[in-house]
């Protein structure tokens, strides 16, 4: 993976390139907050990630990065809004049909798309034994899918959206009522 970034100096305003290495570094430091270890994982010797890091941390660059990085986690993350809605959006309009092959049958699980996966908060198994009209042991085995609640999900995009705003209303009558509903 290729890692640029320019540093804004708010003193004179020069952009500053890190290299990859040092950019993968702050990457590695601001998940792990161990120096050594973000050497390592960086790329740098396992001899010296103790000495890489500890000068790396002095690099005035280096330390604006970490602080950037700190200071604007939902970026670093790439968590964006958008992301969270795409999110919301599987739960909100996934439909059992969509896991199903009939109303007792399940599709294979190793059939279904990663978006119909991340819908399924938990499975449960069990099997139960019973003896069978002949005498025979026969084992059935029972699948339970809890998928992840669809109406929080249809609330949290209706909130991002804005679609439940309070609703202001004028009045003009004689006198001016003004009047707020919270829906």
């Amino acid at each position: 993976m290729q890692y640029n970034s320019f540093i804004m100096d708010s003193s004179n305003f020069e952009n500053k390139k890190l290299t990859g290495k040092e950019e993968r570094f702050c990457q590695e430091y601001v998940m792990w907050l161990n120096a050594t270890k973000a050497a390592v994982n960086a790329g740098y010797s396992e001899k010296s990630a103790r000495m890489a890091g500890s000068r790396l941390m002095t690099n005035d660059n280096i330390k604006k990065r970490i602080e950037h990085l700190k200071n604007n986690l939902a970026e670093t993350s790439a968590i964006s809004a958008l992301r969270i809605s795409k999110e919301h959006e599987k739960i909100a309009f996934m439909d059992a049909g969509q896991i199903r092959d009939g109303w007792m049958t399940l599709k294979d699980f190793e059939s279904l798309t990663e978006s119909r996966k991340a819908c399924i908060q938990e499975i449960t198994t069990k099997q139960v034994t019973k003896n069978g009209d002949n005498g025979e042991v026969v084992v059935e085995e029972w699948v339970k899918l809890k998928l992840y609640d669809k109406q929080k999900s249809l609330d949290s995009l209706s909130r991002m959206l804005g679609y439940d705003a309070p609703k202001k209303l004028d009045i003009d009558t004689d006198k001016v009522i003004n009047i707020t509903f919270d829906l």
